[in-house]
């Protein structure tokens, strides 16, 4: 069993060191850009230690007292067969995650099990190869694994006394291995952290202890003053409030007050709130992108067309929370999947029921995915539009019905738009992989199945649509934004790779005049510049600015444990356990390091910890829903 334990070790640090060696490999610009590869291989010896020992640890301590039972060796050999193959697992699928996500798996890598027919459709259809080449090398590993550590001999019978110091020694060292330090904090990622790159500090991470370490964390997730520092309650409400342009808010809700719109209409106007999947800046024609949306260029020129907005994320479930509730960022999972959100939360639904609106949120997909139907039909949402309701779509891909399905869906839902006034958030599917649409509709440059081609085919059913909805009736009483979720593919060699935050938001429709918006905004602007075009005078606890008056100026997003704060030129980045870091920036890529400004940090703590602190107590709502405690 002593044997079996040292084997175990050594083969184990081999395979994380070969796997971290090839990713540098891989990444090799970065990585020698960065300074080269040693504080990855210093790091990584670290964290694999400290996973082997959490492995290793007992069968090393029991060993002295039980290693010659043959039946404690073969159950701890079967242990090791067992740890080997998830540590192979989880460094076989490191690649493609890296490709995808520019990181190394995390908790978004169990998160996704929860929805195994959506996922594993999307890998069969897209990503063959991968899976049959890991699932080749799972094999071969495998067999080594029987190999080295199945019908192992038993130990030798140690004499009495060596027992308990042999197992004293292998307590502490295995003590300090996992501790991974002498100091105050136990080793975390943070300790190998060594770069301005995201993807470069987690490369000294294996993906077994990121993916440990991503779980182990949730429990604190709800904390964001345990991540980033500490800040007195009073002083963040003001810090936010101030930035928000709001003068005093509501006991037990501290940003409530009265939004009084732009415009005064005898009857408010309808909204329509189109999500657009994927779609980066970099793909968009008039923001200096790839010109693959004439459509929505065309749009951009006829209505309300902003060309430095910013998401708050890099998933759906970030923008969607920020477009329908103006819920700003944290590092905690997004607010649609959290369990306390469910119900008694602000939503632009909520607030538009007490206005009398009728809100509808439709969908290509499966509306179950990230929690979407719970969130939305528990905080105001009237009706659900998913995939099951579609008849006869024209073509159903991994993810769901086609853009121009979901497009036609939300153009006979308007039609029959009833006296009372309606929202409808709409959200579309094809622009992801496995990169699926109906054939016949663009003339695919190269391989179809690219994000290019199907920016293309997003594109076009907008503009199918839009040219249907401006010979419509509702056209004249409706308003609409059309905004991405997210960049794709989000990475790059920066704490907060900004220029993959860039994304497309325009508003048209209505009396909407035609103009080009150059002030820096986020997505949680845009719900409350809504109201103010549709007319709608309301109480909210919404911190995003009315853009119809000033406003704009700054930007929030979180990146993966990286939370950016940009106002102005100026971004400050706040990282798990570390001092912030402040930077002069310039589009699309230049970050110039400068002194950090206290007070600007101050203010990208506050509306850090924000959103975890209304959450926690329950203070994001509206008085007649609000809890009482």
């Amino acid at each position: 069993m002593r044997d079996l334990t040292l084997t175990f070790i050594i083969s184990s640090l081999c395979l994380l060191m070969l796997s971290r060696g090839m990713l540098a490999a891989w990444q090799w610009k970065r990585v020698k850009q960065a300074g080269g590869i040693l504080p990855i291989l210093i790091g990584g010896l670290r964290i694999d230690a400290n996973q082997i020992a959490i492995i290793a640890g007992i069968p090393a301590v029991l060993s002295p007292w039980i290693g010659h039972i043959p039946l404690a060796v073969a159950i701890t050999g079967w242990w090791f067969v067992f740890a080997w193959l998830l540590l192979v697992l989880l460094e076989v699928s490191t690649p493609q995650f890296i490709h995808e996500y520019d990181t190394r798996p995390n908790r978004l890598y169990v998160e996704y099990l929860k929805h195994p027919n959506e996922v594993f459709g999307m890998l069969w259809k897209g990503y063959k190869a991968v899976i049959f080449g890991g699932i080749a090398v799972l094999a071969l590993a495998a067999w080594l694994a029987y190999v080295l550590f199945i019908g192992v001999a038993a130990d030798t019978e140690m004499v009495w006394w060596a027992r308990p110091l042999v197992s004293l020694a292998a307590a502490i060292i295995t003590f300090l291995a996992i501790r991974g330090t002498l100091g105050h904090r136990p080793i975390n990622p943070s300790t190998v952290a060594y770069c301005g790159d995201s993807m470069l500090n987690a490369l000294p991470l294996n993906s077994l202890y990121s993916v440990s370490y991503a779980l182990y964390s949730m429990k604190n997730e709800r904390s964001a003053e345990d991540v980033y520092g500490k800040i007195d309650a009073d002083e963040m409400n003001d810090i936010v409030r101030q930035a928000a342009g709001i003068a005093q808010g509501s006991t037990g809700i501290p940003t409530l007050h009265a939004q009084n719109p732009s415009s005064k209409r005898s009857r408010p106007l309808n909204v329509v709130m189109i999500v657009q999947e994927s779609l980066g800046a970099q793909y968009v024609g008039n923001l200096g992108g790839a010109k693959l949306t004439p459509c929505l260029d065309e749009l951009a020129r006829s209505g309300w067309n902003f060309t430095r907005a910013y998401a708050t994320g890099t998933r759906s479930v970030r923008g969607l929370e920020a477009v329908v509730a103006s819920f700003p960022p944290t590092i905690s999972d997004a607010i649609l999947r959290l369990s306390g959100a469910q119900s008694h939360f602000f939503t632009l639904a909520q607030a538009l029921k007490q206005q009398g609106y009728r809100s509808s949120f439709i969908y290509g997909g499966e509306a179950h995915f990230d929690n979407m139907k719970s969130f939305f039909l528990g905080n105001g949402f009237d009706d659900l539009h998913d995939l099951p309701t579609f008849k006869d779509p024209a073509f159903v891909g991994t993810w769901g019905a086609s853009d121009e399905d979901m497009f036609t869906k939300l153009h006979h839902i308007l039609q029959a738009t009833p006296e009372q006034p309606t929202f409808t958030l709409a959200f579309s599917v094809s622009n992801h992989s496995p990169w699926e649409y109906p054939s016949g509709r663009i003339d695919p440059d190269g391989n179809p199945a690219t994000v290019e081609n199907t920016v293309r085919y997003a594109d076009w059913a907008i503009g199918q649509f839009f040219d249907r909805a401006r010979e419509s009736d509702y056209w004249d009483n409706t308003v609409f934004l059309i905004v991405a979720d997210h960049d794709s593919r989000v990475g790059g060699a920066n704490l907060v790779p900004l220029r993959h935050f860039h994304i497309p938001a325009l508003i048209v429709g209505a009396d909407v005049a035609p103009r080009s918006d150059d002030r820096l905004i986020s997505q949680i602007d845009l719900p409350t510049t809504l109201l103010s075009i549709m007319g709608v005078e309301c109480d909210h606890p919404m911190i995003g600015h009315d853009l119809t008056k000033e406003g704009g100026g700054r930007a929030m997003m979180q990146y993966g444990e990286n939370y950016g704060y940009l106002k102005g030129d100026t971004l400050m980045v706040l990282e798990p356990h570390r001092d912030p870091s402040q930077y002069t920036y310039q589009a699309p890529a230049s970050y110039i390091p400068v002194a950090t400004n206290a007070s600007l940090a101050r203010e990208a703590l506050a509306h850090a910890v924000w959103p975890s602190w209304v959450y926690q107590n329950q203070a994001y709502t509206l008085p007649h829903l609000q809890i009482k405690r």
